[in-house]
């Protein structure tokens, strides 16, 4: 037989050498095969041979659906007459049916075969993954709905495939999103090659969404730039090129004010619904076929507890607070028709002053790794690995405007105030984002704290420690006692002493979670303590600078300096490289720090 098949024979030599740990029904292994290697001798090598084959290729079908759709993207761009915005909808949607086609018959069929999920990866698919999977999704659906109505009230100027391609969508972003929520930890055991080709199709249909995501919102942003440049200058000299949309203009009502609002608020929740999408379906193409042996099953699950911080999370609220503040003077300036000079000067200030709070954090953060005596995790993790290859990646965004910035400032006026402080913002961003990669790397690495080296006391020491500082409950009982039959004598002061003994038992009982949390706080390492601090400072951080530039707040492309010194298309494209990365950056850095704090 050409296809999997079950061996009778070698997985009983293979059970001799299982722990009896090992999950049931590991004797039925389904050992990979392909025609390359059909002569092999050794059942692991053909099964070894044969997996690697089946990523190559699927890797090839990825590549050329990824090729073929930037190909139809690109021409739209570059010559819209002869491929239109209608031509890559429907592209894609033949991409999307045929996702949708897979996913079901990925529920319905591989999933529910015998044997088919052996083995489960514990590091793949966190919750604040599969978390940010339903709340991005939820938003892009939302997003569809207002691109539906606001289509809907335009249909006599917009064809149908306007409103029949966010329908697929909405679809599309239901579907995949239950398939990620139950499935993103499987280690599918049939049908390998089938389940890879259609992982990678379903890849390449969201990198091609997420493209196209991105130039739609850069071709928005830039009439939108336009058109401000020439209410500021009262003229006409480099007027946008008019189109067949130009003249759909949105009428004089309420519900189409709200659906093009909506649209152009929800519409950055589009492209990391999909770069989250692609990463998680890239760990489960990684974990097709893998076996996990009982070594690599962590027997206690570090989980988030908000124990021994104190100053990082009070340090972080402080600057989301200011953040959030900023942010709002700069919406509210930016965007009229004259952007003051002032607020690029206070944004700039504010990343000035928070960047090298961060880059402090991350080298303490990683000379207290280097002071530990913890063993680093070797063990293959694939989920780990594309951490990595992410956060070394989506970097490369915001540390390539970076320099771009910085050779523009220095070739015109580096002595001016707002040229030193987008100077000063571009080398600090690009020192930040390099120590916050080596100290979550770093950290990722490390294997967790063991529970039992600095476990809480528990028993009747821990309750002796907290309860010699509490007073006495039978002194509070006589007490009380008391209370209550002098009420009887005064009934008419009945209810106030009732609400004074609930207000005495409810300061009782903040004062003792209160005490018991600064007992556990106070038998932490300063190591561990540190650590924690750090991490969660860096969350709250990095929370606040992906929300700034999500909803809309994009200094490096509205205070002109680039743009004048680069030219507005040059610019442009820098910045369309390298604002969603930057997004995808803070977003990613979230979740590597989370890990970070946990197992610390």
């Amino acid at each position: 037989m050409s296809g999997n098949r079950v061996s009778k024979q070698k997985p009983c030599q293979h059970c001799k050498s299982r722990s009896p740990s090992a999950p049931p029904g590991t004797a039925m292994i389904h050992y990979e095969k392909f025609w390359l290697y059909r002569h092999c001798s050794s059942v692991q090598q053909r099964d070894m041979q044969a997996q690697k084959a089946g990523q190559l290729f699927s890797g090839l079908l990825a590549m050329n659906v990824v090729f073929l759709g930037s190909a139809f993207i690109s021409s739209m761009i570059f010559n819209h007459v002869a491929i239109t915005l209608a031509d890559v909808w429907i592209l894609l949607s033949i991409l999307k049916v045929l996702c949708l086609c897979w996913i079901t018959y990925y529920l319905l069929g591989t999933s529910r075969q015998p044997h088919a999920v052996l083995y489960r990866d514990s590091h793949a698919g966190p919750i604040w993954i599969r978390g940010s999977v339903l709340l991005f999704g939820s938003f892009s659906i939302l997003l569809n709905v207002f691109q539906i109505g606001y289509s809907a009230i335009l249909m006599q100027c917009k064809s149908r495939v306007e409103i029949v391609f966010p329908s697929i969508e909405i679809l599309f972003i239901c579907t995949q999103a239950l398939f990620l929520w139950h499935h993103s930890k499987d280690c599918i055991q049939v049908q390998h090659n089938f389940t890879r080709c259609g992982l990678m199709l379903t890849i390449a249909t969201n990198l091609l969404l997420w493209l196209l995501a991105v130039t739609n919102d850069t071709i928005h942003m830039e009439i939108e730039s336009q058109l401000r440049e020439v209410e500021q200058r009262f003229e006409g000299k480099a007027p946008f090129p008019r189109n067949e949309s130009a003249a759909c203009t949105c009428p004089n009502t309420t519900i189409c004010k709200v659906f093009q609002k909506g649209y152009i608020l929800l519409y950055p929740f589009n492209t990391e619904y999909c770069l989250v999408c692609c990463s998680v379906l890239y760990v489960m193409w990684k974990n097709v076929g893998r076996r996990i042996s009982h070594h690599h099953i962590p027997h206690i699950k570090p989980k988030f507890k908000l124990q021994g911080v104190v100053f990082g999370p009070l340090l972080g609220i402080s600057a989301v607070i200011i953040g959030i503040c900023i942010f709002m003077l700069y919406q509210i300036q930016a965007t009229g028709s004259a952007p003051n000079h002032q607020v690029f000067v206070m944004y700039y200030s504010y990343y000035i002053v928070l960047l090298p709070l961060m880059s402090v954090g991350a080298v303490i953060g990683t000379i207290i790794h280097a002071l530990e005596k913890k063993e680093l995790d070797t063990l293959k993790n694939p989920t780990r690995s594309l951490d990595v290859v992410l956060l070394m990646g989506a970097a490369l965004g915001q540390i390539g405007m970076s320099y771009f910035s910085i050779v523009a400032i220095v070739a015109t006026d580096p002595r001016d105030l707002l040229n030193s402080l987008i100077l000063s913002h571009s080398v600090l961003l690009i020192f930040q984002n390099i120590t916050q990669n080596i100290f979550i790397i770093d950290g990722l690495h490390r294997q967790p704290f063991a529970a039992a080296i600095e476990a809480r006391p528990t028993g009747h020491a821990g309750e002796q420690a907290v309860a010699s500082e509490l007073p006495g409950e039978e002194e509070t009982t006589s007490s009380s006692n008391q209370e209550h039959t002098e009420m009887k004598e005064e009934q008419n002061h009945e209810a106030y002493d009732q609400r004074r003994v609930n207000m005495l038992e409810l300061g009782q009982e903040i004062r003792k979670v209160s005490l018991s949390y600064i007992h556990s706080y106070s038998h932490l390492s300063w190591k561990r303590r540190a650590l924690r601090e750090i991490s969660f400072f860096l969350v709250l951080c990095n929370i606040i600078l992906w929300v700034m530039p999500t909803f809309g707040a994009h200094p490096v492309f509205e205070n002109g300096l680039e743009k004048s010194f680069y030219g507005y298309s040059t610019w442009f494209a820098i910045v369309n490289f390298g604002l969603p990365l930057g997004v995808f950056y803070r977003m990613h850095s979230v979740g590597g720090l989370l890990e970070v704090y946990v197992t610390a």
